[in-house]
C-alpha cells in the first residue's frame, strides 16, 4: 500500500511539473538576460520571441531584481510578467529606440522613436504583476527643455534630421507649427497599434518620457490596479486611449505631471483621415492626485468619442476634474458620455469644464467636419470642495453645447458655474457654495432648466443666478432656506421667456433685479 501511495504521488509531482513547463513561462535570467542592471535588451526581446512561437503563447517571468532594456517589440499571444521587488528599467541612450517607427504623437502618424513597449497587428497582448516598470524619461525630459528654451536657432541632432527624412509630407494645422518645428518626438511608455486584447495589471509605471499608456486604434483593453507616478514632468499623461473600442480602466491609482486619462481620437485633418473614434469605455474606482486633468476628452478627438461611462473616482489636487476640451478645426462629435458618483477635493482650476473654444484666437466658419460637436453629457451625484471654480461651458457661435445635465451636485468654490452659448442645458438639485459672484452665469444660452439649485452661503447684494441674453428658460422648485439679498439678475435685449413656477421667496429681499436692457416682458412670474 505505501509502495502505492508512493507511485501516486510520484505521478501527481511528475505531472505538476510537466504542466508547469507547458506553461510556457521563461524565466528571464535562464534566458541569457540578468537581474544586475546591465543592459540586456537582446535577451528579453529573444524571450518574447520564443514565448510568442510556443503553441498557446508563453510568459516572460522577471525574479526579483533589477533589469536594463531598450524598447521592446511585444509580440502576441505573450505575457510580461514582473515579480515583486522586479524593477524594469528602460535605457536613457536615444539610440536604443531606433529604428524609428511607424506611432502616433499626440493623434498624428509618424515614423519617430520606437515607444518603449510597442507593437502592431498583434493580439493577446499581457503585462502583470507587482515590480515597477520605470522609463527613466528625464533624459527625455531634459531634451525637449533644451530644444524649447534655446535662443535663437541651434544645430539639428542626428535624430531630428532622421526624422525630417522619414516624414517628408506631414500635413497639420498652423497652430501647431511650434510643435512639428521641433522635430524631437519622445515615445510613448506604451504604445500599441491596432491591437486586440490588451491586460495591463497590477504593475506600477513611472518616469515615463511621454504619454505612459497609449493603446491606438486597439479593441478589447483592460488596464486595472495599476499605479502611475510621473513627478514634476512635461506631457507624461496617465492613460491615453485613442481611437479604441472596448476599453476598461478601473482601480488605478495616478499622479501625472499632465492629464491623468484623456480619451482622443485623433488630431484635426489626420484624425478625420482615419475617422476612428473612441467609443464604450469605462472608467472606475480610480484615484488621480497630481495632473492638469483628473479625466479629460480631447483636444485631440477628431475621429469621435461616444458612449463613455466615469464613476466611483476621486480627484485630489489636480487642476480640473472632469474636462471636454476642442476648437474650431478638430471637427468630431463627442456624444454619450455620463459621469456619476465623484468626489473633488482641491481642484486648482475647474471642477468641470466642456470648452469648445480651446483656441481662443479661432474665427466663426460654416458649420462643417472641422466643426466639433458636444452633446448628450450628463453629469450627477458629484462632491466638490476647495475648488476655485465650480464649472465652465463655453460653445462656438455656430455650435453651442448641447444637451447637458447636472444633478444632485454639491460643489463649494471660489466662483461659481458660468455658461456661454449652450443649449439645453439643465441643472437639478445643484448647490454651488462660492466666495463670489453668482453660484449660475449664463449667457448667450437657449432652453435652460434650473430646478432647486441654491447656495449654503449667500454673499451680500450678489444673485444666486445671473442672466444676460437668456431665452426660453424654466427657474422652478426653489427655495431659498438663508437670508439672500437677489435670487435673479437679468439684463440683456436677447433675454425672454424666463419662467419663474413654483418658487418659495420668504428669504429673499428681491426676487428679480432687472437691468437697464431687459424687455419689461422677458421674465414671467
Amino acid at each position: 500500500m505505501k509502495i502505492k501511495n508512493i507511485l501516486i504521488i510520484l505521478c501527481f509531482i511528475t505531472g505538476l511539473n510537466t504542466a508547469f513547463a507547458n506553461e510556457g513561462w521563461i524565466n528571464i535570467l535562464k534566458a541569457g538576460g540578468n537581474n544586475k542592471g546591465i543592459l540586456c535588451t537582446k535577451a528579453i526581446q529573444g524571450a518574447i520571441d520564443k514565448a510568442s512561437t510556443n503553441d498557446g503563447g508563453g510568459t516572460v517571468y522577471f525574479p526579483a531584481g533589477n533589469y536594463l532594456t531598450g524598447a521592446l517589440k511585444l509580440k502576441s499571444n505573450i505575457t510580461i510578467y514582473l515579480d515583486a521587488g522586479a524593477v524594469l528599467k528602460f535605457s536613457e541612450n536615444f539610440d536604443d529606440y531606433l529604428p524609428y517607427v511607424e506611432m502616433r504623437y499626440e493623434g498624428i502618424m509618424m515614423k519617430t522613436f520606437s515607444p518603449l513597449f510597442y507593437a502592431k497587428d498583434a493580439e493577446n497582448i499581457s503585462i502583470k504583476g507587482r515590480g515597477v516598470i520605470d522609463g527613466q524619461g528625464k533624459v527625455w525630459w531634459n531634451e525637449v527643455y533644451r530644444i524649447e528654451t534655446a535662443k535663437g536657432p541651434i544645430p539639428l541632432t542626428k535624430w531630428q534630421k532622421m526624422w525630417d527624412e522619414q516624414n517628408p509630407a506631414i500635413g497639420y494645422e498652423p497652430y501647431y507649427k511650434r510643435t512639428m518645428d521641433k522635430k524631437f518626438f519622445r515615445p510613448s511608455f506604451f504604445q500599441v497599434l491596432n491591437c486586440k486584447n490588451i491586460l495591463i495589471e497590477g504593475v506600477t509605471f513611472q518616469n515615463s518620457p511621454f504619454w505612459t499608456i497609449n493603446p491606438e486604434f486597439c479593441e478589447n483593453i483592460t488596464i486595472t490596479g495599476i499605479t502611475i507616478n510621473n513627478p514634476h514632468s512635461p506631457n507624461t499623461d496617465g492613460i491615453n486611449p485613442s481611437s479604441c473600442k472596448n476599453v476598461h480602466i478601473s482601480n488605478c491609482h495616478i499622479s501625472v505631471g499632465d492629464d491623468c486619462i484623456t480619451i482622443k481620437s485623433g488630431r484635426d485633418a489626420d484624425g478625420r483621415k482615419y475617422g476612428v473614434a473612441t467609443e464604450n469605455v469605462t472608467i472606475t474606482n480610480c484615484t488621480m492626485l497630481s495632473g492638469h486633468g483628473g479625466v479629460v476628452i480631447g483636444s485631440e478627438m477628431s475621429g469621435g468619442i461616444k458612449k463613455i461611462t466615469i464613476s466611483n473616482c476621486v480627484f485630489d489636487g489636480t487642476d480640473r476634474g472632469i474636462r471636454l476640451k476642442s476648437a474650431r478645426g478638430r471637427g468630431g462629435v463627442v456624444e454619450d458620455i455620463r459621469v456619476d458618483n465623484i468626489v473633488m477635493k482641491n481642484i486648482k482650476e475647474n471642477a468641470i469644464i466642456m470648452d469648445l473654444f480651446y483656441d481662443k484666437s479661432s474665427k466663426e466658419e460654416p458649420v462643417s467636419e472641422r466643426t466639433p460637436i458636444f452633446r448628450n453629457i450628463h453629469i450627477s451625484n458629484l462632491t466638490g470642495t476647495d475648488v476655485k471654480k465650480a464649472g465652465s461651458i463655453v460653445g462656438i457661435s455656430e455650435m453651442p453645447v448641447q444637451n447637458i445635465s447636472f444633478s444632485n451636485i454639491n460643489i463649494q468654490s471660489e466662483d461659481g458655474f458660468t455658461l456661454n452659448t449652450t443649449d439645453n442645458v439643465e441643472f437639478h438639485d445643484v448647490k454651488v457654495t462660492t466666495k463670489m459672484g453668482a453660484s449660475f452665469e449664463i449667457e448667450n444660452s437657449n432652453n435652460l432648466i434650473l430646478d432647486n439649485v441654491a447656495t449654503m452661503k449667500p454673499i451680500a447684494n450678489t444673485p444666486l443666478i445671473k442672466l444676460t441674453d437668456v431665452s426660453n428658460m424654466m427657474i422652478n422648485n426653489n427655495f431659498p432656506m438663508f437670508a439672500t439679498d437677489i435670487f435673479l439678475e437679468a439684463d440683456g435685449a436677447k433675454t425672454k421667456g424666463i419662467y419663474l413656477k413654483n418658487n418659495v421667496f420668504n428669504n429673499v429681499k428681491k426676487v428679480v433685479n432687472k437691468g437697464a436692457a431687459l424687455n419689461a416682458a422677458a421674465i414671467v412670474e
